[in-house]
């Protein structure tokens, strides 16, 4: 089959209008393998370093850290480097049987208790209940053509901008203001999916048409579970199923726990962060 390989080197400088005290932080900036992509090669570096009895959490995709003594400090510095090779050339290599054909989607135990929290529509509004229903009716209620036609929607009737930080606006915020980031899209398709019975989950990435750009962003996208299939990616600000163009980095029910890095601070001081993405794609591959 065809692979492909994508490098990637990701800088992000935050400065401190004072010295500060850093709390612990989570970094989760290392790609993950599985079936979709094999992660070549990895390394980070952290300023300041982390306390002595972190490092041995480096090897993680989550890093918890402190600076050694507690030294304040007016600047924390992330790079990190890696290589992946991507090999799902089609997002849909995968057959739907039985009741998993049709909405509201239900899943087997022990499975269904598993995937509880993906599937929590209770915060949602209803507007958003009342517009993921219209699409399943456009669909004729079956699970694969709900996806493509809400995801195609989505894309379509939003406009996307650009917010470089922040939480995600809430999914009713998105659907009437007709726009949102791909934070912002990502949770409005996730709760569109919920009230479906659809299993869904954030997730941060790196996006391949990144590559050349000179202000370049990690992007956010959608996976859904699939009963015989697993977890399954649509980038609504796209329009597109997530094949070898996006290179999965961590997800979660919800964006904190799909955050790229996360962590607190001491210290009557604002912060500005400077961020730099570069990326290489190397052409196709064959490989046995």
């Amino acid at each position: 089959m065809n692979s492909m390989r994508i490098s990637v080197t990701h800088s992000t400088v935050d400065r401190y209008d004072y010295p500060v005290h850093l709390e612990p932080h989570t970094f989760r900036l290392r790609p993950r393998t599985n079936s979709a992509q094999l992660l070549l090669t990895f390394e980070i570096q952290i300023l300041p370093a982390p306390a002595a009895g972190t490092a041995e959490c480096w090897i993680r995709m989550a890093i918890s850290l402190c600076t050694r003594g507690d030294a304040p400090t007016r600047e924390l510095s992330v790079l990190s480097r890696f290589s992946v090779e991507m090999l799902r050339e089609n997002p849909f290599d995968f057959v739907l049987t039985g009741e998993s054909l049709n909405l509201p989607l239900w899943y087997l135990e022990p499975l269904c208790a598993a995937l509880a929290p993906y599937q929590n529509d209770v915060h949602v509004a209803e507007a958003v209940k009342q517009y993921a229903k219209s699409v399943a009716a456009i669909a004729q209620w079956n699970t694969l053509s709900f996806l493509a036609v809400l995801n195609t929607q989505v894309f379509q009737t939003r406009r996307q901008v650009i917010w470089p930080d922040g939480p995600p606006w809430s999914s009713d915020l998105s659907l009437s203001l007709l726009e949102g980031s791909c934070r912002d899209l990502a949770v409005l398709f996730c709760d569109f999916c919920r009230v479906m019975g659809i299993a869904a989950r954030l997730v941060s990435e790196y996006e391949r048409a990144s590559a050349g750009w000179q202000d370049s962003y990690m992007h956010a996208w959608v996976e859904v579970c699939l009963p015989g299939a697993g977890w399954r990616g649509y980038n609504p600000s796209r329009g597109l199923a997530v094949s070898r163009a996006h290179v999965a980095v961590a997800a979660g029910f919800d964006h904190d726990l799909a955050c790229p890095v996360a962590g607190l601070y001491r210290g009557g001081s604002r912060s500005q962060m400077e961020a730099s993405l570069r990326m290489h794609v190397d052409p196709d591959r064959s490989i046995s």
